[in-house]
C-alpha cells in the first residue's frame, strides 16, 4: 500500500493545496507524532484516505477547543484518525500496531514512559499479536512508533534514548517495517534506514511516501 508518512515538522508543502500533486495517490496516511492536529486534519481531510496515528512525547491532551455559543468540545485526537497506541488493525491488507511517547525525562503525566513501563505496554500488546497470528499467518506488518528503538538512531541524551522493548518485539514479531519519528534529521549522512533481524526500521522525519508490503506467513522452525 502506498502511504504517505509524517511525523514531528510541519511541512509547508504538505500543508497547502499543492499536497495532492506533491504526494500523488496514496491509499494511507500514517503519523509517528508530535504534530498538531490541525494538520493531520487537514492531511486527512484533503487526501480523503484513512489515518493512522500514534502519539509524540509532546502530544497534549487537549489541544484546542470548538463549537459555538456555549456549546464547546474539547478536541483530545486528529478528527477522523485512528489511534495506534496498544493496539492492533487490520488496515488493508497490512497489520498494524503502535507504540506511543518517548523515555520519560521530566515528570509530564502523559506521553512519557520508564523502559519498563513500556515493557508492560509491549506484553499486553502480544496475545493481540498472537490473535493476528493465528488469523493470518504472522504477527505484525507495520510497526508505528514515535521513538526509535534502543541503539537503533536514537541519541545518548535520554529524552531521545530508544526503547530496549522494541528490540525484543521486533526479534519476536517480526514486522516488516517500523516506522519511527522523534530524532529530527539535519544532515544527509545521517543513517535514516537500518535493518534489524527481518525489520526495516525507519526514521520517518518529516514525511516520507513509502509503498508499504505484508510480510510473508511466519513458518514455524523445525527442531533438529
Amino acid at each position: 500500500m502506498r502511504a504517505l508518512v509524517i511525523c514531528d515538522k510541519v511541512e509547508p508543502i504538505l500543508y497547502s493545496a499543492a499536497i495532492k500533486q506533491h504526494v500523488g495517490p496514496v491509499e494511507m496516511i500514517i503519523s509517528c507524532g508530535d504534530l498538531p492536529h490541525y494538520y493531520l486534519d487537514f492531511i486527512t481531510s484533503t487526501l480523503g484516505k484513512p489515518t493512522y496515528f500514534v502519539y509524540g512525547n509532546h502530544g497534549r491532551e487537549v489541544e484546542y477547543q470548538t463549537g459555538k455559543g456555549d456549546q464547546w468540545q474539547s478536541v483530545t485526537e486528529p478528527s477522523g484518525a485512528d489511534n495506534l497506541h496498544g493496539r492492533t488493525v487490520k488496515a488493508g491488507n497490512l497489520l498494524m500496531a503502535g507504540l506511543e511517547g518517548s523515555m520519560r525525562y521530566n515528570d509530564s503525566p502523559r506521553f512519557q514512559y520508564t523502559d519498563f513501563e513500556m515493557w508492560r505496554i509491549v506484553y499486553k500488546l502480544a496475545p493481540k499479536l498472537f490473535i493476528n497470528r493465528f488469523r493470518y499467518g504472522r504477527y505484525l506488518d507495520v510497526l508505528v512508533t514515535h521513538s526509535p528503538p534502543s541503539g537503533i538512531h536514537d541519541q545518548p541524551d535520554l529524552p531521545h534514548n530508544g526503547f530496549r522493548s522494541f528490540l525484543w518485539l521486533m526479534r519476536w514479531a517480526r514486522p516488516r517495517y517500523l516506522l519511527h519519528g522523534h530524532i529530527h534529521i539535519y544532515r544527509r549522512d545521517v543513517v535514516t534506514q537500518t535493518r534489524y533481524h527481518e525489520t526495516n526500521v525507519i526514521n520517518t522525519y518529516p514525511y516520507k511516501i513509502m509503498n508499504l508490503e505484508p510480510g510473508e506467513p511466519i513458518r514455524l522452525r523445525k527442531t533438529p
